[in-house]
């Protein structure tokens, strides 16, 4: 299905004509009952007609808010679809008031709320949707909590409303399974022996929205439905393994600032030898230089304060 945009008369006018036909009617009855101009069973007749007349033309009449659209389906055939906000008037047969279909808000705590919606009338204004925090596996088989949140639209009403079922809930159900593949896609953190330009879904949340978005638009085209932008809300690691893994993360960064604090040692401990050695203060044996290296790198490396010790004697006695 395409969507086809179609132009509608003015609303204002019909309802002119409307209020025209229910203001005949009553003269009509009464230019019977005296029988100067038509008979009493003519005149009934006619304003039978008349009434008639002017309730079908008033089914007719429907409005449409900023960002709203109605679908005109005659007989079971698409026309076409009114974007137009405004009052508005259309054939009436093709100006459908039902059927009302259930229309899925998500509520809170995951649960779902149910309201009655008009089937043919369609939002096309941006809406979100957050999806429960799942329990998955990421790409290394590790259990992981994700959940995402999509901004999306309707901008094909005729794809949104007949070539899928229920349109909103083919989204939630759709942005659900995107998320658990996009887990399954990516690990969730650097290992040791992984490439450094690894993608993750912890240190990369631009490419990884991204690569949701491409997903979901992927997924969504079907049922006419425009992704505006897609964003991880929340993940982490499932609550099983969660404790062995910040205890993984603290280690490696312990590591990280030993080796940083090992690296800035090493280096001064060069420059106080480089400088000894060029103002010629003290002349040091290889020995001598030993015993200095061990004592600046206790010092700069140890945790605790050092504390001197007075050597009174010399280093060979």
């Amino acid at each position: 299905m395409q969507e086809r945009e179609r132009s509608v008369s003015s609303g204002w006018l019909m309802l002119a004509v409307v209020i025209v036909v229910c203001l005949v009617v009553p003269i009509v009855i009464l230019a019977g009952v005296a029988g100067s101009i038509v008979p009493l069973w003519a005149s009934i007749v006619l304003a039978s007609l008349l009434i008639a007349a002017a309730t079908l033309t008033s089914l007719g009449l429907f409005t449409l808010q900023p960002n709203e659209a109605r679908v005109l389906v005659l007989f079971g055939r698409y026309v076409g679809t009114v974007k137009k906000d405004g009052f508005h008037w259309a054939n009436p047969f093709s100006v459908n008031r039902g059927p009302w279909v259930a229309d899925r808000e998500p509520g809170k705590e995951g649960q779902v709320s149910i309201r009655a919606k008009h089937k043919y009338r369609v939002s096309l204004r941006a809406r979100n949707f957050e999806t429960q925090a799942s329990k998955v596996n990421d790409q290394r088989g590790n259990p992981i909590e994700i959940g995402a949140v999509v901004v999306w639209r309707v901008e094909d009403t005729a794809k949104a409303l007949f070539d899928v079922d229920e349109y909103e809930h083919y989204v939630m159900i759709q942005s659900e399974a995107a998320v658990r593949r996009l887990a399954n896609s990516y690990p969730y953190d650097h290992s040791e022996d992984a490439p450094s330009d690894e993608l993750t879904l912890r240190d990369n949340s631009d490419a990884v929205s991204a690569a949701l978005e491409k997903e979901l638009q992927q997924r969504l085209s079907m049922a006419g439905v425009v992704v505006k932008e897609a964003r991880l809300t929340h993940l982490a690691y499932a609550p099983e393994i969660a404790g062995a893994m910040l205890r993984r993360q603290a280690a490696e960064a312990i590591i990280a600032a030993r080796q940083r604090i090992v690296e800035g040692a090493v280096s001064m401990v060069e420059m106080a030898l480089a400088q000894l050695s060029e103002k010629q203060m003290v002349e040091l044996d290889e020995e001598r230089k030993a015993a200095m290296v061990t004592n600046l790198l206790v010092v700069l490396c140890a945790e605790a304060q050092a504390e001197p010790v007075v050597n009174v004697g010399t280093l060979y006695h």
